[in-house]
């Protein structure tokens, strides 16, 4: 089984081959094509298994196709919004922009932060939850784990009810499920043995960077644009120009050197 084999596109398929990863990982060879059908999916798999790259791939595919779709991906803390940016930038490279997407009125947004962040920029009119299309929830009994399950059911109340809803934890977990029961709706279910987490070594596209103290959300709410994470986007062309709305506020690197 290749990523091709998967439904994903020549393009895509060239920036994973670029990024050395050579096969896909058991989530991967489930989780992508249910997502390119538009299925909801409920993921346990432990950490290190290939996860992130599970979503973002079929997620660079919808967004290439034009289709101007609003992406939302939760995630529990800052760092992890971070490696899932670079992620993007790296596997949308070979997505050129054109002009009609350079003359286009409406794009879609992709919004990447955990629910605590996202909360203060829907206060702040920094983003609009309305029009969501697709919702990825990265790692559910990780934001659980961080005290942010208050603030996203919170957040899910914004969202349209037909959204495509992509949900992934690390366990499952009794005090999450109320709140599962209340994205999901006959979702698939796709489980990873803990066995054959090893295998996926591989599917790291980005090398990750050393883990640094998150900052206080009002440091974030202040802050400029992060030059290095725009250069990034340009760099790679990322989302036909457009950069992720959590790029933005994505300073406390910077102030954590």
């Amino acid at each position: 089984m290749n990523f091709l084999d998967l439904g994903l596109s020549e393009k895509t398929v060239k920036a994973i081959n670029e990024c050395g990863i050579e096969k896909p990982t058991t989530v991967q060879v489930d989780v992508i094509p249910a997502i390119l059908q538009g299925k909801d999916i409920f993921t346990i798999a432990p950490g290190g298994c290939g996860k992130t790259v599970s979503y973002v791939l079929p997620l660079i595919d919808i967004i290439s196709r034009r289709e101007k779709l609003n992406i939302l991906i939760m995630t529990s803390d800052s760092q992890k919004s971070v490696t899932i940016s670079d992620s993007l930038a790296m596997l949308n490279r070979f997505h050129e922009e054109t002009e009609d997407d350079a003359d286009g009125e409406e794009e879609g947004d992709v919004i990447i932060g955990s629910p605590d962040l996202l909360v203060d920029l829907v206060n702040e009119g920094q983003i609009d939850l309305s029009k969501i299309n697709i919702l990825v929830v990265d790692d559910i009994n990780l934001i659980k784990k961080n005290k942010q399950i208050k603030n996203m059911e919170k957040l899910l109340e914004m969202m349209p009810a037909d959204k495509q809803n992509i949900v992934y934890t690390n366990r499952r977990s009794k005090e999450t499920q109320s709140i599962l029961d209340k994205i999901l709706k006959a979702p698939e279910e796709i489980k990873v043995d803990k066995n054959k987490e090893q295998e996926a070594k591989m599917s790291a596209p980005v090398e990750a960077r050393p883990a640094k103290p998150a900052a206080p959300a009002q440091q974030l709410r202040n802050a400029a644009p992060d030059p290095e994470a725009l250069a990034l986007c340009k760099k790679y062309n990322s989302f036909q120009g457009k950069t992720p709305k959590f790029l933005l506020n994505k300073v406390e690197l910077a102030d954590c050197e």
